[in-house]
């Protein structure tokens, strides 16, 4: 289903920059920035994980846009690569790692937020609960009623894509005792498909009222979860990237990291001196009924003040770029050598929130 996933969409022209090469962050300077980064875990209040692809490749299910991706090797004429079906792939560390930042209470008093542009399904099965969750591009195992909007995971990926009608009927009970009885449609998003509301607004909601914005194995040229992490920027939040190709976030985030997704959740939870829970493995009942109720009317946490996270960029060497918040105390330095310090300060970033184009 992976392959027959990328090969069900409309054809689409442009599918964005591909083949980018990746890089690797040296041993020693990925550790450097993996302390950083869990310190910074450690003492945010809201943190906000925007997943790409690149967090499933460990299991078996490949990329997009790498070296080679999908579309990337559609591109060259080459033979697509080996792939695990959907049904058989199992959860990445990272989707552990994920799912314990959120559903485990690793730090008290802290509110973590999941949003995925991925379909297969691994976040949920990895035990994270769906009302952390916001699966911007659909799930190739998930069915919504036209009806009542009730959602319904099923053991094996639906026959349809592009939110067409997959044939079966809602067996919700209404409030009368009768069965809804509405067709059931299926959740993943063709190219030039709306995203669902609901997911979209929720999802702008919690980064812009993150102070961590972390994004993993995402090359954000996919919009408007591309410009997300910039409603974080917005509000003096940092933002950390984890990719193995350079994204056009890099020059506006806190913090960039280039290694493997797995490698760099692991020593972070190494360094906040937690374990991973890796136990989970979450069945797929038939027609599980995945139906949240959601506060449409809760106020806002109050934004975090502008004037304690004013973010400066730093330069080691013309070497990595880091961060300075200034007004504090420390400035975080991800170089191999101190050296001098060149500090360029950026003006906020204005970006098309506007721009849907899926």
């Amino acid at each position: 289903m992976s392959l027959n996933y990328a090969a069900s969409l409309s054809k689409y022209a442009h599918k964005g920059v591909l083949g980018l090469s990746e890089n690797f962050d040296d041993v020693e300077k990925l550790k450097e920035k993996c302390n950083i980064l869990a310190d910074w875990i450690k003492t945010s209040k809201r943190i906000v994980i925007l997943t790409g692809a690149g967090i499933s490749t460990a299991s078996g299910i490949p990329d997009f846009r790498g070296p080679n991706g999908v579309w990337t090797l559609e591109a060259k004429g080459s033979k697509q690569p080996n792939s695990v079906d959907f049904v058989e792939a199992k959860p990445t560390l990272t989707h552990y790692a994920i799912e314990n930042l959120t559903s485990k209470s690793v730090f008290k008093n802290q509110h973590v937020f999941v949003i995925s542009q991925n379909v297969d399904n691994l976040h949920l099965r990895s035990g994270l609960l769906k009302d952390k969750l916001a699966e911007l591009h659909g799930n190739a195992f998930l069915e919504r009623c036209l009806s009542c909007g009730r959602e319904f995971l099923r053991s094996s990926p639906v026959v349809t894509i592009g939110m067409k009608k997959t044939g079966n009927l809602c067996n919700n009970t209404k409030d009368n005792g009768r069965r809804c009885r509405g067709k059931l449609v299926d959740t993943i998003l063709d190219w030039e498909d709306s995203l669902p509301s609901d997911e979209l607004e929720e999802s702008e909601y919690q980064c812009s009222v993150a102070d961590l914005c972390l994004i993993l194995g995402t090359s954000l040229q996919i919009q408007p979860a591309g410009n997300m992490p910039f409603k974080t920027k917005r509000i003096g939040g940092r933002i950390a990237i984890v990719n193995l190709q350079k994204t056009r976030m890099d020059q506006h985030s806190n913090l960039v990291l280039h290694a493997k997704c797995d490698d760099v959740m692991g020593l972070v939870f190494k360094a906040l001196d937690v374990g991973i829970d890796r136990s989970a493995l979450v069945s797929l009942p038939e027609g599980r009924d995945l139906y949240v109720v959601k506060d449409k009317f809760r106020p806002p946490p109050p934004p975090l003040p502008r004037s304690s996270h004013v973010v400066k960029r730093v330069k080691v060497h013309n070497d990595e770029v880091v961060s300075k918040v200034e007004g504090g105390t420390d400035t975080e330095i991800c170089g191999q050598n101190p050296g001098t310090i060149k500090q360029e300060e950026h003006d906020d970033v204005t970006a098309n929130d506007n721009d849907q184009k899926n």
